[in-house]
């Protein structure tokens, strides 16, 4: 492990000196956690010399090399925090020498992830069990969060609960909203296993599916499909998403379909490669994606399906195996 440790940080050390980044400052963040960083404070990695922990931003400034003329400041550092910093280097984000080194996930990291994702796709199993009649989203939402916990996850990153027209809003927060029959559900939890995301999303019926829902839905799980079987060495993130679109769009629902596709998970539950226009990533065994194509009718329902993959040298192997089919709810 100390040896695997090493070669890691001499790795990043390359990064830094190709960008010409003298020292790296970060707080808790994934890129924190990439270089083994756990709870709060800082740690400070120079060019050369040990890497260090600090309780504070003041007491990290004092690590910085005197000398560092680029300092690499963690993107997720506050306004107060820079400030606190006190250098007179010019400051660069430290993903510029981290993220190309995180998009690939040894073996053990893809373990976790998988545990991660194994963990949300228990829960959303357990959850056909649920009586969802006459509840709220809210009041839902809360007992999956529970659930999440009950699983072990160190940390419950999300849940929505989205009911009826509440389904084809994106960033829809659980209310309270009362969960009706005839209404589309969409479900979808996000935990952390061995600082490592994963997010599950499931679409279910409340008894019985609403008109023309199930002919949307199977265009959805369609261009996901498309999308995994895009999903292997030497293809670009922009090209596996452009895969799934061309499925939405075939079927005439391009107009009300998600923007991104999908989207890369690892430390970070939110991360490269986009599998979406623009992203020239070229994928390679390693790296894990949440491969998630949604399609939102305003005001009536919407439907996304998400699952997290990883490509290996023969293609995408998903690591929630959970069954997709349109599950109906009968209590």
């Amino acid at each position: 492990m100390l040896a695997a440790r090493t070669c890691m940080i001499d790795e990043v050390r390359l990064r830094m000196a190709e960008e010409g980044i003298d020292a790296l400052v970060l707080r808790p963040s994934p890129d924190f956690r990439y270089l083994g960083g756990q709870g709060d404070g800082y740690l400070v990695l120079p060019l050369r010399g040990p890497l260090e922990t600090a309780a504070g931003p003041l007491e990290a400034a004092a690590l910085i090399p005197p000398s560092a003329r680029r300092v690499g400041v963690d993107p997720e550092m506050r306004a107060w925090e820079l400030f606190s910093l006190r250098v007179k280097a010019e400051l660069v984000l430290a993903s510029v020498a981290l993220a190309p080194l995180r998009l690939l996930r040894g073996p053990a990291e893809v373990a976790a992830t998988e545990r991660a994702a194994s963990a949300a796709d228990a829960v959303l199993l357990m959850a056909r069990e649920l009586a969802w009649f006459g509840t709220t989203e809210r009041a839902m939402a809360r007992r999956l969060w529970a659930m999440m916990v009950e699983t072990g996850c160190e940390e419950v990153l999300s849940v929505l609960v989205a009911a009826g027209e509440h389904s084809a809003v994106p960033r829809h927060v659980p209310c309270d909203r009362v969960i009706n029959p005839g209404d589309a559900l969409l479900v979808s939890v996000c935990g952390r296993w061995g600082n490592h995301c994963s997010e599950v999303a499931r679409v279910f019926a409340v008894a019985e599916p609403p008109e023309d829902f199930e002919a949307m839905y199977s265009v959805v799980l369609s261009a996901q499909r498309a999308a995994l079987d895009s999903l292997r060495p030497g293809v670009t993130a922009a090209e596996a998403g452009r895969a799934a679109q061309e499925v939405i769009e075939g079927s005439g629902y391009g107009h009300y379909a998600a923007e991104r596709l999908g989207r890369g998970v690892g430390l970070g539950q939110d991360e490269r490669p986009w599998l979406a226009s623009g992203d020239t990533t070229v994928l390679a065994p390693g790296m894990t994606v949440c491969v998630e194509p949604a399609i939102y009718l305003p005001e009536l329902f919407g439907a996304r399906v998400a699952d997290v993959a990883v490509c290996t040298p023969a293609g995408a192997e998903r690591l929630s195996g959970s069954s997709q089919a349109l599950h109906v709810l009968d209590h």
